[in-house]
């Protein structure tokens, strides 16, 4: 061990725990029976030990990882062990698997450690004026040693680090409210992020949107204060840009920054978390940056309409008709259904202006998503069989998980307008997430390979790290990894 290291933490699998205490034992000379007794490897479980004598560290933690160590799995247990000790930990902290028999996939177990210890530093008290809790292994001097025979491990930890960095920047603005996190702030996110990572970013502003003619994006901003802006980045890798067999992959996210309903306005119970409804966005955001921070091997567009969704005398009104980019009309039945009029531009947008070869969308759409599948998987619809493999594949393997749902034309039906080309809710109390994909399939022009990604019950979550429901950085390691899968 080196000496700087004062801390090392030993995650240990149930199946290798005998083994591995045997060895804990010998170090510690502490008797191996006592170590079976306190410690059980079962997940999150951690077991301190204070060293004397030969070790240069002076601190072991037994980190349990319950009995099939999958990638969320070791994640979340280090984002725990990290949450909870991270006002304790020192600066100089190792992570060893040397006691341990090495995973039979050692870059897998590695990268999803160094990603837990990373988003278990983040401090979710974005605006509190009470002093901070000091956390040392966020100093800039501060060291993570991963002791293994893996031979790669500087690469992974470079790569956790843009994965990681990016994911916790999502998490604030999650997190952040409405005052702050507006439309246009936003744009400034993606404008930034395209300077530093090497993407173009394009902002309508509102002329620009009328110009263009974003009519349902438009006609969502009627009752708000603030202008809307459509955001467009493009990201090449640097010296592949002219190469023809580039996959074209568009993703577009909701970007609702605080949705009241409208005039449908919504309970007070819902109210507060309706700053999360750009999590579409953020996720769309984020999967943009990590792409240009990783120079994957793929032509990537994102679009972000954004907007607030507010009750004034302008705003939309239930049973109002209006036009959309496609020049489709729809009538508004729920100004409450917003977050598909704005992505039914940016759909729109996406097919008639970049063609790509996969179109994704993001939102956190319906109430109905989160009643069928609570809060474990995102509900996801797509007619290509390739593509839902891929995505289901891609969110198994990182703890993000989506599961597919019907997309059958029959609910079509229920979307019937008797004055206008479709209208944007149902008003039956049954299939609000499918008729809610229904009519965002109306604006994809039949593109072959398009899913729409409803994450309403997951991009927000009571968990451990916070007293009230918060940011998970839903979508992003999803979307790296399926983008990762079509690279290859």
């Amino acid at each position: 061990m080196q000496d700087e290291t004062q801390a090392v933490i030993v995650p240990i699998s149930q199946e290798n725990r005998e083994a591995c205490l045997t060895e804990i034992a010998r170090i510690t000379n502490i008797e191996v029976e006592v170590l079976q007794n306190d410690f059980k490897a079962n997940a999150k479980e951690i077991l301190p030990l204070y060293l004397t004598g030969e070790p240069t560290f002076k601190r072991l933690y037994l980190l349990g990882l319950g009995e099939k160590p999958t990638f969320p799995i070791i994640l979340n247990a280090f984002q725990s062990f990290t949450h909870r000790y991270k006002s304790k930990l020192p600066k100089n902290i190792g992570i060893s698997f040397k006691y341990n028999n090495e995973s039979e996939d050692p870059a897998m177990t590695i990268e999803a450690a160094l990603n837990g210890i990373k988003l278990g530093t983040y401090n979710i008290g974005l605006y509190r004026t009470d002093e901070k809790k000091e956390c040392a292994i966020t100093d800039e001097d501060a060291s993570i040693t991963v002791y293994s025979d893996y031979e790669e491990v500087s690469k992974i930890g470079d790569r956790v680090e843009a994965i990681a960095d990016t994911q916790l920047e999502i998490m604030d603005l999650v997190n952040g409210d409405s005052n702050n996190i507006s439309a246009e702030y936003l744009a400034n996110w993606a404008v930034e992020s395209g300077r530093k990572y090497g993407f173009e970013v394009t902002v309508f502003d509102k002329a620009q949107c009328q110009t263009v003619g974003l009519h349902a994006l438009l006609a969502v901003n009627q009752g708000s204060e603030l202008p809307p802006r459509f955001i467009i980045m493009e990201y090449k890798p640097k010296g592949l840009e002219g190469e023809g067999n580039l996959k074209k992959v568009g993703l577009v996210g909701k970007g609702i920054t605080y949705d009241t309903g409208g005039l449908s306005i919504k309970n007070s119970q819902s109210m507060p978390y309706m700053k999360s409804d750009m999590g579409g966005a953020s996720a769309v955001l984020g999967a943009m940056e990590v792409a240009a921070k990783l120079q994957l091997p793929i032509h990537l567009i994102g679009i972000v309409p954004s907007t607030d969704n507010c009750v004034d005398a302008k705003a939309i009104k239930p049973g109002d008709v209006i036009s959309s980019y496609s020049g489709k009309t729809i009538e508004v039945m729920d100004t409450d259904a917003e977050g598909r009029l704005v992505l039914a531009d940016g759909l729109a947008y996406m097919q008639e202006n970049y063609s790509p070869d996969v179109m994704i969308d993001l939102a956190t759409l319906t109430g109905s998503s989160v009643r069928a599948l609570g809060y474990e998987a995102g509900a996801m619809f797509s007619h290509n069989d390739e593509l839902a493999n891929a995505l289901t594949k891609a969110g198994e393997k990182v703890g993000e998980r989506v599961w597919r749902m019907p997309l059958w034309d029959s609910y079509k039906k229920m979307l019937k307008s008797d004055i206008a080309d479709i209208k944007n809710f149902s008003e039956k109390p049954i299939a609000g997430a499918i008729t809610a994909a229904k009519f965002l399939e109306i604006f994809t022009n039949g593109h072959a390979a398009w899913a729409h990604l409803d994450i309403a019950g997951v991009i927000i979550q009571h968990s451990e790290f916070s007293s009230q429901r918060s940011a998970t950085a839903y979508g992003v390691r999803l979307l790296l990894g399926y983008l990762e899968s079509v690279c290859k």
